[in-house]
């Protein structure tokens, strides 16, 4: 009877024990991910808002050595004539570079956001993007990380005036950070492999949860911060465009490509610097 207790007490102890450990190793991971996020804290932003930029930056500089390209294909798809062909890639061209320069700059960056959008909303119509369901994920999408980045900025504003009375979490930032987590969840559909591999089929359901628990708002930024090493890793495999000739039009596929999903990556780095907002479950458990 003695020895079963005493096996029954070292069972307890040992699952103590064990219990112990897994806490210890899970504090160890929380602080090692904390520290990090100190360190980069100051860098983050800056990288988070280049990559964001980055698809419109890259089609702004394309507008330039493509101007005749652009304009003939505006026209002959349109039949618009040479000149509103022209001030479509002229709009393009001056709206995305300028919109960067603004960003980058922190000069007007509610107004450069605004053009930004304006400019998706124009490519959209004028490359028949609305009957594209993949590209039309891209670009809302950009949306949601140009949303994240207005919500950014509304931050830096607020932070100027820290002292003065604030009208609590559920301000219009708390709703655009939000409204472009979900909309980054997109860009993630589009890339998911609809194939039956054990590879795929792991690597969708892997992804699936991350983006799940980015769009929920739950360990958000841990979430967000692997979604933005995986996204990196595939970007880098599968839209390798240095590796092609500029002449061929893969080229110019995947360098698209390349350059919108960083884009999003910077928009799951801005995740990663600002936090889920006050719409998340990562906030409404702190009020539990």
């Amino acid at each position: 009877m003695k020895n079963s207790k005493g096996m029954k007490t070292k069972g307890t102890r040992g699952f103590r024990q064990d219990l112990h450990n897994q806490l210890g190793t899970k504090r160890k991971s929380n602080e090692t991910f904390r520290q990090f996020l100190r360190v980069t804290k100051q860098y983050l932003p800056h990288l988070a808002r280049l990559c964001l930029i980055s698809t419109f930056l890259e089609d702004g500089i394309r507008m330039w050595f493509q101007w005749h390209d652009q304009r003939d294909y505006i026209d002959a798809t349109w039949s618009c004539g040479y000149f509103l062909a022209t001030c479509f890639v002229l709009i393009n061209l001056l709206g995305q570079l300028g919109g960067c320069i603004l960003i980058l700059s922190r000069n007007f960056v509610q107004h450069a956001c605004f053009g930004l959008f304006g400019i998706i909303a124009l490519q959209t119509i004028a490359y028949s993007i609305l009957w594209d369901v993949k590209f039309l994920m891209r670009n809302l999408a950009l949306g949601g990380g140009l949303l994240l980045l207005l919500a950014e900025s509304r931050s830096e504003g607020k932070s100027m005036f820290a002292g003065v009375p604030s009208m609590g979490e559920s301000s219009p930032k708390q709703y655009m950070q939000l409204g472009g987590r979900i909309l980054l969840v997109l860009m993630f559909m589009s890339l998911v492999h609809y194939d039956t591999s054990f590879f795929s089929i792991l690597q969708n359901l892997v992804g699936i949860a991350l983006i799940i628990l980015v769009a929920i708002g739950f360990k958000t930024k841990l979430a967000a911060l692997t979604l933005v090493l995986w996204l990196l890793a595939m970007n880098v495999y599968f839209n390798a465009f240095w590796t092609i000739p500029a002449y061929k039009p893969m080229h110019d596929f995947l360098k698209y490509d390349f350059f919108q999903t960083t884009s999003v990556i910077g928009g799951l780095l801005l995740v990663v610097a600002l936090g889920p907002g006050g719409v998340s479950m990562d906030e409404k458990k702190k009020e539990w």
